[in-house]
């Protein structure tokens, strides 16, 4: 009978350690909790509670797989858009959201979670992203309220996490939202160049408005009653503002930019409310919104394999860089010597 090998037990720490565990413990919570009174910002080598971490994760990966996936919609009209101009536009746009998800890994990285991993989860279908991105893009004019809506939403919703409490996903979010913004303007555009065009052409763009309207608006979460997350995360100075809140500063958004279009929302109990001065919107389908995060929406399987897909196409791009940095940290290690 072969030899077992004996595995080696982990020594129990001893009394002192664990005082000096709980001492270092004791002191970051207390500079954490100082800095959270001060508004002030969390680097990835202070002392950081586990929940916090583990939210801040939750949080960057869902918003960096977000911004992969939601390239999938519009690249697929690059190819069929009405004119070189349109294409060369389209094509930096999603250009740019590739580069918003390698910011956001890149904060996530930070956390101590790895890049492959977090990819990993999103081709396996174990990690969430934005359930906007479950939707199919039918027309042209979705282009335009893609960009408008969509990427409208993002902008409320983004630019209070310019001042997120945890340094590096404050610091992407500046890049992130001044491109958004170009974003969003482009999808402006293309509506209003529709919304003046033929009667056909209007009547495309309003139907685009109509099917990306409630979507849009459950971009921000569930209700606030519904989303213990949020609150926490409030709690924490990551988010600046409730999901009710921030979906009502978008309906007044809107409200304004809806009639420069031409065009009208699909709501009429959109309204101003006098006594809480906020805006008001129609009821949404929030079984809707739990079925698509769920990964029962209209493209989910659609948008995850493509996905794997072009995981599994890129492989030997990968190997290739991995192999040539082995080569110039070799080389650079021969100079040294």
């Amino acid at each position: 009978m072969a030899a077992q090998k004996l595995q080696l037990v982990p020594a129990a720490p001893s009394p002192e350690e664990l005082a000096a565990a709980a001492e270092r413990d004791a002191e970051g919570q207390a500079n954490f909790d100082r800095v959270m009174a001060q508004d002030s910002r969390i680097e990835p080598r202070d002392w950081m509670p586990a929940a916090y971490r583990k939210t801040l994760l939750r949080q960057i990966s869902q918003h960096a797989h977000s911004e992969i996936i939601g390239m999938q919609p519009e690249a697929n009209w690059i190819s069929r858009a009405p004119s070189l101009k349109r294409k060369g536009i389209l094509m930096a746009k999603v250009q740019d959201e590739a580069g918003h998800g390698l910011y956001l890994y890149s904060a996530a990285e930070t956390l101590g979670q790895s890049r492959d991993d977090m990819m990993d989860a999103l081709i396996a279908g174990k990690a969430r992203y934005s359930s906007i991105f479950n939707y199919p893009a039918r027309t042209w004019a979705d282009m335009g309220a893609i960009g408008w809506l969509v990427d409208g939403a993002a902008i409320c919703n983004q630019v209070p996490l310019c001042r997120a409490s945890y340094g590096p996903y404050g610091r992407a979010m500046v890049r992130v939202c001044k491109e958004e913004s170009f974003h969003q303007r482009q999808g402006f555009e293309i509506l209003l160049e529709l919304s003046n065009g033929t009667a056909a052409q209007k009547q495309m763009a309003q139907d685009a408005v109509n099917r990306w309207y409630a979507p849009a608006l459950m971009m921000f979460g569930p209700p606030d009653d519904d989303s213990p997350n949020s609150r926490q995360s409030m709690a924490w100075n990551i988010k600046r503002f409730s999901n009710d809140e921030l979906r009502s500063r978008f309906v007044g958004m809107m409200v304004e930019q809806v009639r420069v279009l031409g065009l009208t929302l699909p709501d009429e109990q959109v309204r101003f409310n006098d006594e809480t001065k906020k805006w008001e919107h129609g009821p949404l389908d929030w079984n809707e919104f739990k079925e698509v995060l769920a990964g029962r929406g209209p493209c989910n399987a659609q948008r995850v394999e493509r996905r794997r897909q072009a995981h599994d196409d890129g492989a030997w791009v990968r190997e290739a860089a991995a192999a040539y940095a082995a080569k110039q940290s070799a080389k650079q290690k021969e100079v040294v010597a």
